[in-house]
């Protein structure tokens, strides 16, 4: 009974250290996802944009599961209109 409440301690002193080191650091891995995810949608969308792509042929697979941020994505890199002819998401 006293190991139980002992582990149940640690554990809890465990949780509340993992969040205090890991608090100022949230940002930072945000923006580095937020542009790493970025990065990714303009490789998957170049061919659609005029920009070579050797690996189209894979990234056109991606497309459809990345059309919902698509909107998202444009307006986050400054283009307040879709840049694809074809495809106008606003």
């Amino acid at each position: 009974m006293q190991i139980k409440k002992i582990k149940a301690w640690w554990d809890k002193a465990n949780h509340f250290a993992e969040e205090a080191y890991n608090a100022p650091y949230r940002s930072a891995i945000a923006r580095a996802k937020r542009e790493e995810d970025d990065l990714f949608m303009l490789l998957v969308f170049s061919e659609m944009m005029g920009v070579p792509n050797p690996a189209s042929y894979y990234t056109m697979e991606l497309q459809p599961l990345l059309l919902e941020r698509f909107h998202d994505w444009h307006i986050r890199m400054g283009m307040e209109k879709s840049p694809l002819d074809h495809f106008k998401c606003c």
